[in-house]
């Protein structure tokens, strides 16, 4: 009887391994996940080139939002900020350790140094400016709002940037 036992736990356990054989590439004896979970990084890079800079002094200034809130006014959602020098028709900035998420870049051409977007009598800047997503900015548009601006980071991302010097028709 002992006999018939083993017999028939061997006939089981080989019929099972038949019906189950390792994948390609797998060790026997090891676990594979099928699907495993898509690890997203705690933390991101955005690369920003920013072309069409007409000046050959001054500042470059960079601000990255990532809320409606404060967007393109007190800088309120503002996240990563700093300034780099001219040196040609663009300029390239890094801004590391930001989160996976939304995001909405504005950029200027500071050329008095202080740090904001300068504008005329009727509220039209006077100093070169630019918007992530190149948004149509015009008297009849006004200032776009973040959704027209933002895009989405979950990897390491670079977005161009091109200068605007007037507003669009």
């Amino acid at each position: 009887m002992s006999k018939i036992l083993r017999i028939s736990h061997l006939l089981v356990t080989t019929l099972l391994s038949l019906s189950f054989p390792h994948p390609v590439g797998a060790t026997p004896g090891t676990i594979l996940q099928i699907n495993p979970p898509v690890s997203t990084p705690s933390t991101t890079e955005l690369t920003i080139i920013v072309n069409g800079i007409l000046n050959k002094t001054g500042d470059i200034c960079l601000r990255v939002y990532n809320s409606e809130v404060g967007f393109l006014t007190n800088g309120s959602s503002e996240v990563k900020s700093g300034c780099t020098k001219i040196t040609g028709s663009s300029v390239k900035t890094v801004f590391s350790g930001l989160k996976p998420g939304t995001y909405a870049v504005a950029v200027m051409d500071d050329q008095n140094g202080d740090r904001k977007l300068n504008r005329d009598f009727f509220g039209i800047p006077t100093e070169g400016f630019g918007i992530s997503r190149d948004p149509i900015v015009s008297i009849r548009t006004g200032m776009p709002k973040f959704r027209r601006a933002s895009f989405k980071m979950t990897q390491n991302t670079t977005i161009d940037i091109t200068m605007k010097y007037s507003l669009d028709p």
